[in-house]
């Protein structure tokens, strides 16, 4: 079967953003990044190099990069959210602004909006119009962008409402170090992916408490289990939380270095404070915004999501996170089940 060759825009200059864009430009695309700020676009084409969220990554000659959205939309066929999540929906309604043909959106972003409690394909198809609701993706797994633009092996998941979708998703990124998977979860594979930096949040507490492997083991399993059941009873399948969104993703953001999400929840175990840690940061770590539409989520669906109250009252309402750590451990005994 013929590989058909794309013109893919990258919404997004960040680390993740321009990973991608390397991987579809060495599938053949022709691929371009817009970005929000001009600094990114000379940084990109002067040195070949993200230097600010990507350092060590070559970017080739063949990808274009400028803050004009409207120029670089000329004749697209695949579209890739990489913006962050809390931001995506005024991308979009740029986007949704100009001219623009029918086709595919891949988002990989992953957060769920502030107020409005809304996944990131529920804000694609407020912002979007009707012709593209039937062609929305997302993207999501064990993927550090680090590891991705440098070609180390790496598998994701692809998931969509519309089954006809998933298979381009496959055939546009996949490569010999990127293994893309289908699912028609779409909404547990979002919900996995942006819930899991939470998770990430705690696991970096217990590293900033000075906590051992068995919290972290703890920690991972039972915040899966919260995961699973806030997922499952917003219409998400129970399975999908076992794979690559699920699992998967969390095993990886929970112990890498590379986690913002985990490295936000050190600075907290060690006892800094949430302002000081975000003034610091470069890139944007997703956990932080996920936490509060999260604890919302669970009060608007009476689930339990102990961990994630408990992340909540660390970042948000100063609580000591030493306490919050006691507060889990000294809850009543129950039968293990999810």
């Amino acid at each position: 079967m013929e590989i058909r060759r794309h013109k893919v825009l990258v919404l997004g200059a960040g680390g993740w953003g321009t990973a991608l864009a390397v991987v579809l430009h060495g599938n053949g695309h022709k691929v371009k990044i817009w970005a929000y700020e001009q600094d990114e676009v000379d940084n990109i084409r002067t040195y070949r190099e993200n230097r600010r969220f990507l350092p060590g990554v070559t970017v080739p000659e063949g990808i274009d990069a400028s803050t004009d959205m409207a120029r670089l939309l000329a004749g697209v066929t695949l579209i890739v959210n990489a913006t962050p999540a809390q931001f995506t929906r005024g991308v979009l309604h740029r986007l949704a602004a100009c001219k623009i043909s029918p086709c595919p959106v891949v988002n990989v972003a992953k957060g769920i909006e502030n107020k409005t409690l809304k996944r990131m394909s529920q804000v694609m198809v407020e912002e979007l119009p009707a012709f593209f609701h039937s062609l929305l993706a997302t993207l999501s797994g064990p993927s550090h962008a680090e590891e991705v633009g440098r070609s180390i092996p790496t598998a994701v998941v692809a998931a969509a409402a519309n089954p006809r979708i998933p298979p381009l998703i496959q055939q546009a990124f996949m490569c010999e170090t990127l293994r893309v998977y289908s699912s028609d979860d779409l909404v547990g594979v979002e919900l996995a992916g942006s819930i899991k930096n939470i998770i990430a949040v705690a696991a970096g507490i217990c590293d900033g408490l000075g906590f051992g492997d068995n919290a972290k083991g703890a920690l991972l399993t039972r915040g899966l289990a919260e995961i699973s059941r806030l997922g499952v009873a917003m219409g998400a399948k129970p399975a999908t939380f076992a794979g690559l969104a699920g699992m998967g993703d969390l095993v990886t953001t929970c112990t890498s270095r590379h986690s913002r999400n985990r490295y936000v929840g050190e600075q907290i175990g060690r006892g800094r404070k949430l302002p000081e840690i975000l003034a610091e940061m470069v890139m944007v770590a997703e956990g932080v915004a996920t936490t509060e539409s999260a604890h919302a989520l669970s009060r608007q669906f009476g689930v339990e999501m102990p961990i994630t109250a408990e992340v909540y009252a660390a970042l948000f309402e100063g609580k000591d996170p030493r306490e919050a750590a006691r507060n889990l451990m000294s809850r009543p005994a129950k039968p293990e089940n999810w």
